[in-house]
């Protein structure tokens, strides 16, 4: 190459002149609205029809174009012979021209700062080649995989860069030789897929598509682990916790870019439902139709007081005219159709110019009377809205009149006599401007109030969109812990506590009580219901207080009621110091006691034991305690699911972290921020475990169908408890078999070379197994005994009976 040499492609074009996309566009535009003209709009072979004028949709056509792939022309850009790896481990090699550009696709320029969501196409343009990465790994995180830089062509001129490759995560396969030598090889996860897009710099300086493919062969991670993707770690933490609120929102009910439906019946419920709760009313404003198939390409749903009416002659002859509702409001939802043929969220405007309608208000909009006629009881209007169910922004309202805007503080609930512990000067005050902050970031975030009987604020709840996620999904158990009071001079804190599908602790909800009354938790644990649309918990775990237990007695009658055995541990800990301070063996026999014992023979004789080796046969308060033993001992109630939960780690993961912040001399928002950077740890704990499930399956003991099988359906934290009685199954033997009734038999089993026995039923006719040791029924896992008597039935499967959702991969789902 000599020094004339000029970087310019082998088939020059004019510069700045796009390819144009109109031969691959056969997309009918069919509008609804005659004011939308300008929406879709492309090169003018493009075939529409336009029948109205949009001038805010205009910004959404770039994800509305669909390409006809058999009628695009793929052009590869292959590597040189003198390839060599560069520092970033891609492929990098050197040209004297750019590949052809003359590639049938789009004719769409992305700019740097565009950051709504689009799909790639060929012919689309880029500003540089670092936005079309940065657009690519956005279409990967929404989809589900990661993407990996795999070769850079640059010239030999200048050292510019020529064309481009970037490839699914997956690409190609891991070079045998680098795993001959290694003891632990790491696992495999390049499967040859072919997902990929290349680029090529054009005249103009810009970076243009000219191949993408979509298919690939391999499962996609889901939405909520997307952002742990190796091509998304750079995100920091509280990004990655961002990202995941942001793609569980229709959870929370607020629309979001990128979102994906079904179908736009679908988006149409979920938008006029957000709508409903919002305060407004939906129209559909425009449609645009595909002349390919008349499917729907794109559509924008917008608020019913958008634009203004046009004149009509017959408005002069008319006595009454009608009222005039709409007045240029902006506010809207535009979807469009991918080409994985879902619909996703391309423009979302969330302003208003006019106020909202009243929560009591909104069932009388347009929109909003399909979703209350079956709804509707006989009475009148005021009638109809008393017997409707309020919605999780609407706890309570002022009785006095105040029914049109929220308000925390119930009225209803006020108590009878004055706050038994005193508040902070000034910190209520703090806390309402709080929460207040914290409600107009997030309309989800709800918090309540309870007087007394001078009107003084004594108790507090709240809780936030994902806490209200959680209990959705695992509030089948709940631990209440009231232990923070003990702590000298905190704050009378009191979380709402339970354990995920990975064993990992949740929290429900918080609550600051300044009255230890039953009249004060009664009004705690009926917020806490009507917050969380009903549902109750199946048990609920608290410490040992008479006063709580009548209050769960009395709001919660159907919840089972049980102690919680670490906070009686903790307790006989302080009765006893005295007697045996620094005593490590003491501490470790009442430990073993404590929890040590699932059967209640096996209880009673390790107490007796305790109570002979240090001689506190006399000691009142461990008789006492020892009276009322089915309360809280690990041995009794084991018919009472109670998810595992013996809440030792739950106590001491709190307590340990919130110590400082509890005490009544701190600033109470710093407390308040601490929790919630807590809570975030644990949910970020759970994006990570969400990851590495997706990408790693546990260990196999061996070649077992039903460990197969139980590895594909539970969590793998889930799956090492049901393994672990698998493997203990192996030395148990089953000594007799009885037939009770019809199809119905009685095994006796034990475990080898051991003389106690565990009685089986099996039922020939469902195949179902009950053992009295109760496994199953207290942490919802099959024993090491029933599998023993299903495997000696020949039953290589596990039945959707003994698979509790809340432990498996999709209890999220």
């Amino acid at each position: 190459m000599d020094s004339s040499e000029v970087d310019v492609p082998s088939h020059p074009t004019e510069e700045g002149v796009q390819t144009s996309a109109g031969k691959d566009n056969d997309m009918g535009q069919e509008h609804e609205n005659p004011k939308d003209s300008s929406v879709g709009k492309s090169s003018d072979s493009t075939d529409t029809e336009h029948n109205c004028q949009s001038p805010s949709a205009s910004s959404i056509d770039k994800s509305q174009v669909e390409t006809n792939e058999e009628e695009c022309q793929k052009h590869g850009v292959s590597s040189t012979n003198n390839c060599e790896m560069d520092v970033d481990g891609e492929h990098e090699s050197q040209s004297s021209e750019f590949p052809p550009s003359d590639v049938s696709g789009a004719e769409i320029v992305i700019k740097d700062e565009e950051v709504t969501y689009v799909i790639p196409a060929v012919g689309m343009e880029f500003e540089s080649e670092d936005h079309a990465y940065r657009c690519y790994s956005r279409y990967a995180v929404l989809e589900g995989f990661s993407i990996r830089k795999d070769f850079v062509n640059k010239s030999r001129v200048n050292g510019v860069v020529v064309s481009r490759r970037y490839t699914c995560y997956r690409q190609g396969y891991r070079p045998a030789k680098h795993c001959a030598h290694v003891r632990k090889p790491r696992q495999e996860t390049r499967t040859g897929c072919l997902a990929h897009m290349t680029i090529a710099r054009q005249p103009n300086g810009r970076f243009c598509v000219t191949h993408f493919e979509t298919k690939h062969n391999h499962e996609f991670v889901s939405e909520s682990t997307a952002h742990m993707l190796p091509s998304q770690k750079r995100l920091t933490f509280a990004q990655a916790v961002e990202a995941d609120l942001t793609n569980s929102s229709r959870m929370d009910g607020i629309p979001k870019l990128g979102m994906g439906f079904d179908s736009e019946d679908h988006a149409y419920e979920f938008y006029n439902a957000y709508a409903g709760r919002v305060g407004f009313s939906v129209r559909k404003d425009y449609v645009n139709r595909s002349k390919i198939d008349g499917a729907v390409a794109s559509r924008r749903f917008t608020c019913f007081r958008e634009g203004f009416r046009q004149k009509d002659k017959r408005d002069l002859n008319v006595k009454r005219s009608r009222k005039e509702t709409r007045i240029g409001c902006l506010a809207q939802l535009v979807i469009s159709r991918q080409s994985d043929g879902k619909y996703r969220v391309t423009h979302f405007e969330e302003k208003h110019n006019h106020e909202l309608v009243a929560a009591c208000r909104v069932r009388t909009l347009r929109s909003q009377k399909k979703l209350a006629v079956s709804q509707v009881v006989e009475g009148n209007e005021q009638d109809v809205i008393k017997n409707q169910p309020k919605p999780t922004s609407e706890l309570s309202h002022n009785s006095a009149g105040n029914e049109h805007g929220y308000n925390p503080i119930d009225y209803r609930s006020k108590l009878s006599s004055k706050r038994t512990r005193e508040v902070k000067e000034g910190e209520v005050e703090r806390i309402q401007q709080y929460f207040q902050t914290k409600q107009l970031k997030n309309p989800s975030f709800i918090y309540a109030f309870q007087l007394d009987a001078e009107d003084q604020i004594t108790n507090i709840f709240w809780a936030d969109a994902k806490m209200l996620v959680d209990y959705s999904d695992f509030g089948d158990v709940v631990c209440f812990d009231t232990t923070y009071k003990l702590i000298k001079d905190g704050r009378p804190f009191s979380p709402f506590i339970g354990v995920n599908h990975h064993k990992q602790m949740v929290i429900f909800g918080g609550a600051l009580l300044y009255d230890n009354t039953v009249e004060s938790f009664k009004w705690l644990f009926q917020t806490f219901i009507e917050v969380m649309s009903g549902k109750k918990p199946k048990t609920i775990l608290t410490d040992q207080d008479a006063v709580l237990a009548e209050a769960i007695n009395s709001a919660l009658p159907e919840t089972h009621h049980q102690i919680c055995v670490w906070h009686v541990y903790q307790k006989a800990l302080k009765q006893l110091n005295h007697l045996f301070v620094g005593s490590d063996s003491f501490v470790n026999d009442l430990c073993s006691c404590f929890f040590g014992h699932e059967e209640e023979e096996d209880f009673i004789n390790a107490w007796k034991v305790m109570l002979d080796v240090y001689g506190l046969w006399e000691n009142d308060w461990l008789n006492e305690i020892f009276n009322d033993r089915e309360k809280w001992a690990i041995a009794y109630r084991r018919h009472i699911f109670c998810a595992d939960i013996r809440t030792a780690q739950l106590s001491e993961c709190f307590t340990a972290n919130l110590r400082k912040h509890l005490k009544s001399d701190s600033d109470v928002i710093s407390f308040f921020k601490h929790l919630a950077k807590m809570v975030n740890d644990w949910h970020y704990k759970e994006l990570e475990a969400n990851y590495d499930m997706s990408q790693h399956m546990p260990r196999l003991i061996g070649d077992v169908i039903i460990l197969k099988h139980a590895r594909e359906v539970y969590t793998p934290k889930i799956f090492e408890l049901f393994q672990q009685e698998y493997e203990k199954s192996l030395n148990i033997v089953v000594n007799q078999c009885t037939e009770r009734a019809l199809l119905v038999f009685e095994y006796k089993v034990s475990i080898y070379g051991q003389l106690r026995e565990y009685a089986v039923i099996y039922n020939l006719s469902d195949e179902t197994v009950v053992c009295n040791c109760m496994k199953f029924e207290f942490m919802g896992v099959l024993c090491s005994h029933a599998l023993k008597v299903l495997d000696y039935r020949n039953t290589k499967m596990l039945t959707s009976h003994y698979i509790l959702k809340r432990w498996t991969r999709n209890a999220r789902v």
